[in-house]
């Protein structure tokens, strides 16, 4: 989509939206505007204190998140308990966290979004999934995911996974991207992105769409040997001025999917290394956001502190952290999925 055409759709949709909405879209403390850098500029805003986590505008959205984004999948996998799983994903939201990541296959975790967003919402950035390339599907997910988050509208909504999906699917007539279409006119959706976590081509394809905002992909020190997703997709996103949100940064749960509903096995990435892990992510140009999922009240404090200590790896740091995530990529070779 042109740039006239993409400013025309986002007027209408925002003449479209009853007037609380447009009202937060006027006063949200994180909204910035659009900026005219071009789509090859990754910005930066420097937070003010160092009690605060750095923000980034989030590619061509105009919108300003938190460089750390909430994961909700271990604890609403896990599963952990509703009154834990608050106090967990309350202590990233109360130090600042404000990209909220979550999905309708992910457990519990709409459900104990539900008992936060409400008092927030005005103040967070939404984020949910749908796992289909169905339209009529899609529908049945997402008003789900409304009725669990407790909210008439969710700021971006990912086709889940299109590298495992059929994208002929995706793409036609009654699909799932022609749903999301409507349902950001109508409102309900600010923002549309894809997630994946194999084939690197499927995400290329759908960026040139043009109707693609955000894009969440695995990225980190050992999976840049397997997947190499930031390498392979950065040109597509530059050109569109498309985010990227890492995933995986960490490099997953210990045993890939087969333990997604065992978090407390922890993640691949031992302790000492974890800070590095986030600063990889981060030090990348064109990356917006790195989605980390805790699965305890320790580990969602944690990650926030990594965040606000961040500083750009030296090169003996980078080169040392690459070096073992290249053993480590041997060791998991491609555990989500084929490269084509």
């Amino acid at each position: 989509m042109n740039q006239q055409n993409k400013d025309t759709t986002s007027s209408h949709k925002t003449a479209s939206m009853k007037p609380g909405r447009r009202e937060f879209l006027k006063k949200s403390t994180y909204l910035g505007t659009a900026l005219a850098l071009g789509p090859s500029i990754h910005v930066t805003a420097i937070a003010s204190s160092e009690d605060e986590l750095p923000m980034r505008m989030l590619g061509r959205t105009g919108v300003k998140v938190t460089v750390l984004g909430l994961g909700t999948a271990p604890v609403g996998e896990g599963p952990v308990g509703v009154q834990e799983g608050i106090k967990i994903f309350s202590e990233a939201i109360e130090r600042g966290v404000n990209y909220i990541d979550t999905a309708r296959i992910y457990g519990n975790a709409e459900e104990i979004l539900g008992n936060i967003i409400p008092k927030r919402r005005d103040k967070l950035f939404l984020v949910t999934k749908v796992w289909t390339d169905n339209g009529q599907k899609a529908e049945s997910l997402f008003s789900e995911s409304l009725r669990q988050l407790k909210t008439d509208y969710v700021d971006l909504v990912h086709i889940h996974n299109v590298g495992g999906k059929d994208l002929n699917k995706v793409l036609a007539k009654e699909g799932v991207l022609e749903y999301l279409l409507k349902e950001r006119d109508a409102g309900k959706i600010r923002f549309i992105g894809v997630t994946s976590h194999c084939r690197p081509g499927r995400v290329a394809r759908m960026l040139e769409t043009g109707q693609v905002d955000v894009a969440m992909t695995v990225i980190n020190y050992a999976d840049k040997y397997t997947y190499g997703f930031h390498e392979k997709i950065l040109p597509a996103a530059k050109k569109h001025n498309v985010a990227l949100a890492a995933m995986k940064v960490y490099v997953g749960i210990k045993g890939g999917f087969r333990n997604h509903r065992k978090g407390y096995v922890g993640c691949v990435t031992e302790q000492n290394r974890m800070p590095e892990a986030i600063a990889y992510v981060l030090d990348l140009e064109g990356i917006d956001v790195a989605v980390v999922g805790p699965y305890t009240v320790e580990q969602s404090i944690q990650n926030v502190d990594f965040t606000k200590q961040y500083k750009p790896l030296s090169s003996e740091q980078r080169t040392a952290l690459l070096e073992s995530g290249k053993q480590i990529a041997l060791k998991l070779g491609t555990r989500y999925g084929p490269l084509t």
